[in-house]
C-alpha cells in the first residue's frame, strides 16, 4: 500500500521531503549545540572515613542546558575490593546547571575503583579513579537487628540504638543558621538522638500556639523555587496567597533550601542524632500530583542529595493517608527503596493506625500516631499486629502528644510534661519507641521569643520535660534492654516488666508502691531508679522465686532493676 506521502504529486513530495531535510538537520544541530563548552570532574579527596561521604564535582563550562535539573545528569557506579558494587545518581547543585555533585558512601575500609558520567543529550563525559577509604569511628544507618528485631542498632559500630525522638517540623525554617545549630545542641544535651524535620510542607501557624512568622523564621518551606512574587520571610506579605498558592515550578529545586537542610543533617550527623526526612505534610494541600513525574522527580533529587548522609530515615509523609492512598503508599516506598543505593530505614506517619504498610520489605518501622493514654496497651496490641503480619519490626508512636497542647477532644492537662513523661514510660516498657513534641509557649516572634519547641525546635532552660525523658535514656541504656520483652504477667497490681527471664527483669511502678514478681532461681542484684529525678537507692541481694519489694521510697514513680549475678 503506498504511503500518503507516495500518493502526492512529485513537486508536492519534493516540498516534503525538503521540509523533512531541514528538520532533520535542525534536530541534529540542536544536539550539537546542546552540549556543553566542557566538563571538568574534582574531587577534594581520594581518602575518606568510612560512613563518611565522597563528593565528586562536575564542573561545567559554558553550560546550556535549558532545564538542568531535567536535561543533563551525572551517574556514578562504585566497586568495592571485595566485588560489591553501587550505583548512584547526582544531581544538580546551581541553578544554572554549572555544577553537579554526586556522593557516595562506603561501608568498608578499603580500595574502591569508580566511574562518573556526565551526560546531556549525546554529549557525555566520564572520569574514572581509586578512592581509598579507610576505618574511622562514625556510626553507619540505624538498621533493624537481625537478632533481636523488636530494636534498631547502628551498622559499622554494632551499638544498640535508644530511639529517643522529638518532632521539629520547621527547624530549616530558621533564616540564622546559628539558630538551628544551638537547638540541635540544646537537644542533643538532652539526650534527644532523633528528630522529625519536614522537607516540603507549609501550614498555618494558628494552633492556639504564641507562634508566629516573622523576619527570622517561616512555615513557608520551598524546595521547589515559587514564580510568586515576594519574599516569604517578610511580614508584610500576603500570607493566604502564599500559603495556598505559592506558584511551585515543580521541574527545579530551590537549590539554596536544599543546601541549608543538608547543612542541618551535617551538623546533625556530627552529633550522632538521626534526622527523619519528611518528605511532606497534609497541611496546606500544596502537592506535586500524585505518582506523577514531579513527585518522583522531586523523590529522586532527595535521595541523590541525602541518600549519602549516614543520619536520616525516610518518611513519606506526615499524615499521610489524608492526602494519599494506602496504594500510593505502597507503590512509593518501594520506589523509594529501589532509588535508595544505601537502603535507609523507611517508614509512613498516617493519622490512622490501619494504614501502615507492615508486611512490606520498603516498610522498617511503624510511625503512626494515637493520642490515648493507654499507651502501654497499645504497643502490646501493636506487636500482636507486627507479628500476625509475619514480619517483625520495631514499634514506635511518633505522634501521642505535644506539650501543653490540648487539642479539642482533649481534657487540660494530658498533655502537661509530667503526664508525657510518663506515657513515655508506658511506651518504652512495651519495648516500644516514642517521638514527642516539647512545649511552644514560650513563643516565637512573641514574648519572650526564645521558644518554638515542637514547631521549630528551639528552647530555652526554662523548658525542662526533656531532662525528664533523658532519666528514661540513662535506665534503659543501663542494661542490654534489646534483650527483654514484655513480661507483665510476672508482676502484680497493673505495673510493668520487662524481662530476659533468669538474667534481667526491669519493672516500672507508675504509682510507686511495692511489686511482687515471679523470678526464676538465682541471686540478684537490686536498685530503684527514679523515673522523675533520676536517683538510684541500691537494693539488698534478691534471691529467686516469689520475691515481693520494699516500698518505693516515695510516692512518684520508679523502676525496679535486678540483674542476676
Amino acid at each position: 500500500m503506498a504511503t500518503r506521502i507516495e500518493r502526492l504529486p512529485k513537486s508536492h513530495r519534493h516540498v516534503l521531503s525538503g521540509i523533512a531535510l531541514v528538520c532533520a538537520l535542525l534536530l541534529f544541530e540542536g544536539d550539537v549545540i546542546a552540549a556543553p563548552k566542557g566538563v571538568s570532574f574534582s574531587v577534594p579527596s581520594d581518602q575518606v572515613e568510612a560512613y563518611d561521604y565522597v563528593e565528586i564535582a562536575a564542573n561545567v563550562d559554558a553550560p546550556d542546558a535549558q532545564n538542568p535539573f531535567e536535561d543533563a545528569s551525572v551517574r556514578g557506579t562504585f566497586e568495592s575490593s571485595a566485588g560489591r558494587r553501587w550505583n548512584v545518581d547526582g544531581f544538580c547543585d546551581s541553578v544554572d546547571g554549572r555544577k553537579y555533585l554526586l556522593r557516595f558512601m562506603p561501608s568498608q575500609s578499603g580500595t574502591y575503583k569508580y566511574s562518573v558520567t556526565y551526560q546531556q543529550g549525546q554529549y557525555q563525559n566520564v572520569s574514572k579513579g581509586t578512592l581509598s577509604v579507610i576505618r574511622g569511628q562514625r556510626r553507619g544507618p540505624i538498621r533493624i537487628d537481625a537478632k533481636y528485631p523488636w530494636h534498631f542498632l547502628w551498622e559499622g559500630t554494632g551499638e544498640h540504638y535508644f530511639f529517643n525522638g522529638t518532632t521539629a517540623y520547621w527547624l530549616v525554617g530558621w533564616r540564622d543558621e546559628r539558630v538551628i545549630q544551638y537547638s540541635l545542641d540544646r537537644l542533643h544535651r538532652l539526650k534527644l538522638n532523633r528528630l522529625r524535620v519536614t522537607l516540603a510542607g507549609r501550614t498555618n501557624v494558628w494552633y492556639g500556639e504564641p507562634v508566629m512568622m516573622g523576619a527570622n523564621w517561616t512555615v513557608f518551606s520551598t524546595p521547589w523555587p515559587r514564580t510568586t512574587p515576594g519574599d516569604i520571610m517578610h511580614q508584610g506579605l500576603d500570607y493566604s496567597r502564599v500559603f495556598s498558592n505559592p506558584g511551585f515550578d515543580y521541574s527545579r529545586f530551590d537549590v539554596a533550601y536544599w543546601q541549608k537542610f543538608e547543612r542541618m543533617l551535617g551538623y546533625a550527623r556530627e552529633r550522632n542524632m538521626v534526622i527523619s526526612v519528611v518528605l511532606d505534610m497534609n497541611d496546606s494541600g500544596i502537592h506535586p500530583e500524585a505518582g506523577s513525574e514531579d513527585e518522583h522527580r522531586f523523590i529522586r533529587y532527595a535521595v541523590a542529595r541525602f541518600g549519602a548522609f549516614s543520619n536520616i530515615t525516610w518518611d513519606l509523609g506526615d499524615d499521610l493517608d489524608s492526602y494519599r492512598d494506602d496504594k500510593w503508599t505502597h507503590e512509593t516506598g518501594t520506589l523509594l527503596q529501589e532509588l535508595d543505593p544505601y537502603k535507609h530505614l523507611a517508614t509512613s506517619h498516617p493519622v490512622h493506625t490501619i494504614h501502615q504498610d507492615r508486611p512490606s520489605n520498603w516498610f522498617g518501622f511503624t510511625s503512626y500516631q494515637d493520642w490515648s493514654r493507654d499507651q502501654h496497651q497499645l504497643m502490646l496490641e501493636s506487636r500482636k499486629l507486627q507479628e500476625k503480619a509475619g514480619r517483625i519490626i520495631p514499634q514506635t508512636n511518633e505522634e501521642y502528644g505535644y506539650e501543653d497542647h490540648y487539642p479539642v477532644w482533649a481534657m487540660p492537662g494530658t498533655d502537661a510534661s509530667d503526664v508525657l513523661r510518663r506515657t513515655a514510660w508506658d511506651i518504652a516498657m512495651a519495648s516500644g519507641y516514642q517521638t514527642a513534641g516539647e512545649t511552644a509557649r514560650r513563643g516565637t516572634n512573641i514574648w519572650p521569643d526564645t521558644g518554638g519547641g515542637w514547631m521549630n525546635g528551639r528552647g530555652d532552660d526554662t523548658m525542662t520535660m526533656f531532662l525528664g525523658y533523658s532519666h528514661l535514656v540513662d535506665f534503659f541504656t543501663g542494661f542490654d534492654w534489646w534483650k527483654t520483652n514484655p513480661h507483665d504477667e510476672l508482676v502484680n497490681n497493673g505495673d510493668y516488666c520487662l524481662a530476659e527471664p533468669g538474667i534481667l527483669y526491669a519493672v516500672y511502678l507508675p504509682k510507686g508502691g511495692n511489686v511482687t514478681i515471679k523470678l526464676l532461681p538465682g541471686h540478684y542484684e537490686a536498685h530503684w531508679f527514679s523515673a522523675m529525678t533520676g536517683e538510684r537507692v541500691s537494693l539488698p541481694q534478691v534471691d529467686g522465686g516469689v520475691w515481693t519489694s520494699p516500698d518505693t521510697p516515695d510516692r512518684n514513680d520508679w523502676a525496679l532493676l535486678l540483674q542476676s549475678k
